[in-house]
């Protein structure tokens, strides 16, 4: 099945970079459609911002559609309105009476809609995206501090598996510090 939340979902997912969990628990009162960017509370609790590029820009309008309050992503069914599966009011748009997306059915999507691209056949997880758009932003050039920047890793050293660029982007970095290479170059 599909659902006009999922593309934005995916799209807001790589070009921010954040943790799925960030993402599916925004409100619209946390966008800031101007600069390109939300307000998200961090996996330590902290106040943070992620941004996003052009695509997600144009796409996230067309979501909104109308909403000015309650939660960005949506389930496809209305919440139930009572009994111990009904969401929090907070949870619930006030224009659709839909609930706020959850992360396994969000999860379920994604890895149902990739599975024909996967070559194991399984489908990738919401959390491939920020390792790809971290993975593609150390391929072009973006040093660790820029990437810790990006993704808000707490720590460095957590962001390894991105910067191993291997032997090209070594002899690039030796031939650019070469002395010789720099008097030539002049």
């Amino acid at each position: 099945m599909s659902s006009p939340w999922l593309d934005p979902l995916w799209r807001l997912l790589y070009d921010t970079a954040a943790r799925a969990e960030e993402i599916l628990t925004l409100n619209i009162e946390d966008l800031d459609l101007e600069f390109r960017r939300a307000r998200v509370t961090s996996k330590g609790g902290a106040i943070e911002y992620v941004h996003w590029a052009t695509p997600t820009a144009r796409i996230l309008p067309r979501l909104l559609s109308g909403r000015i309050a309650g939660p960005v992503f949506l389930a496809d069914r209305r919440a139930p309105a009572s009994g111990s599966r009904a969401p929090a009011a907070a949870d619930i748009c006030p224009v659709t009476r839909r609930g706020r997306l959850s992360y396994p059915r969000a999860e379920y999507l994604f890895k149902s809609a990739s599975a024909k691209l996967d070559p194991h056949r399984q489908g990738w997880t919401l959390h491939q995206l920020r390792h790809s758009a971290l993975q593609h932003l150390a391929q072009a050039g973006r040093t660790a501090p820029e990437l810790q920047a990006k993704s808000r890793h707490q720590h460095l050293a957590s962001l390894g598996r991105y910067v191993r660029l291997g032997e090209e982007t070594s002899a690039r970095i030796t031939a650019e510090a070469d002395p010789a290479q720099r008097r030539r170059a002049h």
